[in-house]
């Protein structure tokens, strides 16, 4: 089983300055607890036991919340000096990672995966990277995803602006820490989805497996405040 977690927390969180203004985005208080609180103790819960932050816009408040530890969890840093992108931010966390296989999530969205049943499925697909998928009726705010018969990943289309069901990019990763880092470049800024996945569909294997649990990305007002309702019976 993977031990190792990566979370991205470097983010601005531009669209939620109207309600959260001297905070990371993950750090946004959800019925008086910082948003990371509940990721951690989900991540706990699934025996992971080191949890790696890679963190850059206002990096103190979360390292003076946390410390080096939390709940039982060993929690170390990377700051990014200058903005690194979700690709990047995640190749400086992995060059301090002892595992080989890592999960990655993304600091402002909770999706409540299975991480043992999700590992067990990239480990029997013999995949290389793994994506938790959630099937959404309302996909306009994000991009979809495609996949054969097999898991693999075929395609991925850019937001449609259109409110239709689709499949999405749930925000859970399986990364092998050596592919990653051979693969791409150090101290530079990109994106995960776009440079990584996307321009790696046709040599990697890249599987997705749909999850249907509870999804919430709390980058916009009006998710940030249901979430305020939906995290009261939090079952982590």
């Amino acid at each position: 089983m993977i031990t190792t977690a990566i979370i991205l927390a470097g983010g601005f969180g531009t669209r939620l300055q109207s309600v959260v203004s001297n905070l990371p985005k993950p750090m946004a208080p959800i019925n008086n607890n910082p948003f990371l609180n509940y990721q951690l103790n989900y991540l706990k819960h699934y025996g992971v036991k080191n949890v790696i932050l890679s963190v850059g816009y206002l990096s103190e408040k979360i390292r003076d919340y946390y410390g080096n530890n939390f709940n039982g969890l060993t929690i170390d840093y990377v700051i990014e000096e200058n903005p690194l992108g979700t690709g990047g931010g995640i190749r400086l966390a992995l060059e301090k990672c002892n595992e080989e296989l890592v999960f990655v999530l993304n600091g402002d969205s909770f999706f409540d995966v299975n991480l043992i049943q999700f590992y067990n499925l990239h480990s029997q697909n013999k995949s290389q990277i793994s994506l938790a998928l959630r099937k959404v009726n309302e996909s306009a705010r994000y991009g979809t995803i495609e996949k054969n018969k097999e898991n693999k990943i075929t395609s991925f289309k850019e937001k449609s602006g259109i409110d239709k069901e689709g499949i999405i990019n749930g925000g859970v990763y399986i990364l092998d820490k050596h592919l990653y880092l051979q693969t791409t470049s150090p101290a530079t800024n990109f994106s995960i989805e776009k440079d990584f996945f996307e321009k790696h569909l046709s040599t990697i294997l890249i599987s997705g497996f749909e999850f249907e649990g509870y999804f919430i990305d709390i980058g916009i007002p009006e998710d940030y405040l249901k979430a305020q309702n939906d995290f009261k019976g939090f079952k982590y």
